[in-house]
């Protein structure tokens, strides 16, 4: 592996490059809620070649969310469907615009509007 190599998995933002602990500082929260969004299979962390949770940044801003509702008083569960629910919704919303895009450049007329 090059240099470059190695600098563009840190600019991936699902390359696993957060352990457990790091993972656990980075957010200011425990292993057990790591744990637990896992359990909750909210996240589910790779797994290095010795068994241990690996963590994507990507992974890390689901749980950050997760933590926010948590810290709010939301059931952990609970906070886990709402952010599945939330990016499940966001990538509609983005699959919608592509669509619309595509549509208005198939048949920039009707884009326009007649009316």
């Amino acid at each position: 592996m090059t240099a470059d190599d190695s600098h563009r998995r840190l600019d991936d933002d699902d390359y696993p490059a957060y352990t457990m602990g790091r993972a656990a500082e980075v957010l200011g929260t425990t292993q057990g809620f790591l744990r637990a969004i896992g359990e909750a299979r909210l996240i589910t962390p790779l797994r290095s070649t010795g068994g241990h949770r690996r963590y994507s940044r990507y992974q890390l801003r689901i749980a950050a969310r997760a933590r926010e509702l948590v810290d709010h008083g939301t059931p952990i569960e609970a906070a886990c469907r709402i952010v599945i629910l939330e990016d499940q919704l966001e990538e509609a919303q983005r699959i919608n615009a592509e669509y619309r895009r595509a549509a208005e450049s198939a048949n920039p007329t009707s884009a326009a509007g007649h009316g």
